[in-house]
């Protein structure tokens, strides 16, 4: 059986709060693209993630992501996020574009 767009989404954030890295890039297509919304690339490709992704879950305290509110249409997931980093709290909308069964495209606006 397929993962639904909601399943992809909800596996990577229990991952990223498990602080799980191989369990967080799972979900994601291997030339994923990750952006500040609307167009400025943050991220492409999983191992650009890694490198990007591990130190936080290595060094940042309290790191957590509660999910606020989701939205599923189609092989969209928005999320509203928010992300406790530290003493520091940050609000979020988080866009997944699903293709083939994995998350290809993230668009972060804050």
């Amino acid at each position: 059986l397929k993962d639904t767009p909601e399943d992809l989404a909800q596996r990577q954030l229990n991952a990223y709060n498990f602080r799980n890295i191989d369990g967080f890039l799972e979900p994601y297509a291997e030339d994923v693209e990750v952006y500040t919304f609307p167009n400025t690339l943050l991220f492409e490709g999983k191992e650009m993630m890694r490198k990007g992704y591990t130190p936080m879950f290595e060094n940042t305290p309290n790191l957590h992501c509660e999910l606020v509110n989701r939205i599923v249409q189609g092989n969209t997931v928005m999320d509203h996020e928010r992300v406790q980093m530290g003493n520091k709290i940050v609000e979020a909308v988080a866009i997944y574009q699903i293709e083939d069964n994995k998350i290809k495209k993230v668009y972060f606006i804050k």
